[in-house]
């Protein structure tokens, strides 16, 4: 009797195949991050609709500026000039407004040296200003243009008619010139001798002309005989000098190493050397 064997490689009539689970694979399927991602895009709308609502309630016109005060004395610029400055470089209101742009609107001003400006709560801009005091004109080659010397020897454009010394010079030369004014003016007070113009050359060669008219070639630096030093000896010896002469004298030539040489008024061709 022949024994029945199971048939390998079927299934039994009528059953179906087996099937194993598969888990679902993919972002989409994790419930876990995709509710991390609502969350993040909820906050980040959330943030970006507060910053728009802040913006809009900063820009309206509840926060503009009521009043600009200037805490710092004023000789030169005029309030005319500082509504210019004010409507030209106050661009927003309390809080928008760029403080540099409004300090930049205010030292283009003739006058205006430094300004300073600083929000006030609730609607106020302080200004605070620095004038240039001007010292001396300046005149910088043949055209003619004339600017004004400050005293720390900066060169602006401004509009004056007060009596000040003049000086000339290469650009760039102003802080230079105005030193040495000022110790020339000193080497002169003992004789009551006030420069009026300061001329330095190209070549580097020193000028004076007084308020009397009297021309002081001063000539180059030398290391021997330097500026101070041979106008000191004219000082020391021009009263008498000039006593001695008994003649109007139009040029005092400095440039000699032991003394100088004058240029009298009416022979112009003759000169007398002390």
């Amino acid at each position: 009797m022949a024994e029945h064997q199971p048939a390998f490689g079927r299934t039994q009539a009528g059953a179906r195949p087996a099937r194993a689970a598969v888990e679902p694979h993919g972002l989409w399927h994790r419930p876990d991050w995709m509710n991390g991602m609502a969350d993040v895009l909820l906050l980040g709308a959330s943030v970006a609709i507060g910053y728009a609502l802040m913006r809009l309630a900063l820009a309206m016109p509840l926060f503009g500026f009521r009043e600009i005060v200037v805490v710092s004395p004023l000789s030169q610029v005029t309030t005319a000039q500082l509504e210019f400055a004010a409507r030209s470089g106050l661009k927003g209101n309390f809080f928008s407004v760029s403080l540099d742009e409004a300090r930049a609107a205010f030292e283009k001003l003739p006058w205006v040296r430094r300004a300073e400006v600083r929000r006030v709560w609730p609607a106020t801009l302080e200004v605070r200003l620095e004038e240039h005091v001007a010292t001396a004109y300046w005149r910088a080659g043949d055209n003619g243009d004339t600017r004004l010397v400050n005293q720390q020897g900066e060169v602006f454009i401004a509009a004056s008619n007060a009596r000040m010394p003049v000086f000339s010079g290469p650009e760039g030369s102003a802080q230079q010139v105005l030193q040495r004014y000022r110790e020339f003016a000193a080497l002169l007070a003992p004789i009551n001798a006030v420069p009026a113009t300061l001329n330095f050359s190209a070549r580097q060669a020193w000028q004076l002309r007084l308020e009397d008219g009297l021309v002081i070639e001063l000539g180059r630096e030398q290391g021997n005989t330097p500026l101070t030093d041979r106008l000191s000896r004219f000082v020391s010896v021009w009263p008498q000098a000039r006593t001695r002469i008994a003649a109007p004298v139009s040029v005092a030539d400095l440039r000699y190493p032991a003394g100088f040489a004058v240029q009298l008024v009416a022979a112009s061709s003759n000169k007398a050397k002390q």
